[in-house]
């Protein structure tokens, strides 16, 4: 079976050109290696849309660490789109799920509540591809995002960049890029459950 690493290595080396590809970020720690792997072979924009981070205080801080990093790694080569902080929407989907365990179907629901509105924005805005940031976490489920991801390409006609940003070390050099630039690194996802 191929696997998403191979499924993006793939679509990477038969790239002819240079496509916009949006690209969902729940913070500056996660984007630093995805965006160093992604610039190369994509004119890239940042879609923080993370209603899963219910304090605001919290949402705020992890926008302005990535608004930090992209204006001094990448200047005006990366544009940060910034959502309003609705947490309301994040609650909608997870209502009845509460006391699962993380990584449970309430994650799921995050996921692909975070996935859609990015899928959406990617299609409205005529981005070639989407992807997310999510997959470098060792505490996310990679299989669930690229699932998610797929479906969405699918149903909105608008690519998904398959990924798996772990690989190849990818976890670690978020971990160094984050201590290089000084850059807030949240020991929880966001939201009141994950705190816990």
């Amino acid at each position: 079976m191929i696997t998403n690493h191979q499924k993006y290595n793939q679509i990477i080396k038969s790239l002819d050109y240079k496509p916009r590809l949006l690209l969902h970020s729940c913070c500056a720690p996660c984007s630093t290696v995805c965006l160093e792997r992604l610039t190369e072979y994509f004119n890239v924009d940042i879609f923080y849309y993370n209603p899963n981070i219910t304090c605001e205080g919290e949402f705020l801080k992890r926008l302005s660490e990535q608004k930090r990093y992209c204006l001094e790694v990448y200047g005006d080569r990366v544009k940060v789109i910034e959502t309003a902080h609705r947490s309301n929407d994040f609650y909608a989907v997870i209502s009845g799920l509460e006391n699962l365990p993380e990584r449970s179907k309430r994650c799921y629901n995050c996921y692909q509540l975070r996935l859609k509105e990015t899928a959406n924005y990617a299609k409205m805005s005529g981005y070639d591809y989407f992807a997310t940031t999510l997959t470098v976490s060792p505490h996310k489920n990679e299989k669930w995002l690229n699932e998610i991801g797929e479906s969405f390409e699918k149903e909105l006609s608008v690519k998904y960049l398959p990924t798996d940003f772990k690989k190849e070390g990818g976890y670690l050099r978020s971990i160094e890029l984050s201590k290089e630039y000084d850059l807030y690194r949240q020991d929880f996802c966001g939201c009141q459950f994950s705190k816990k």
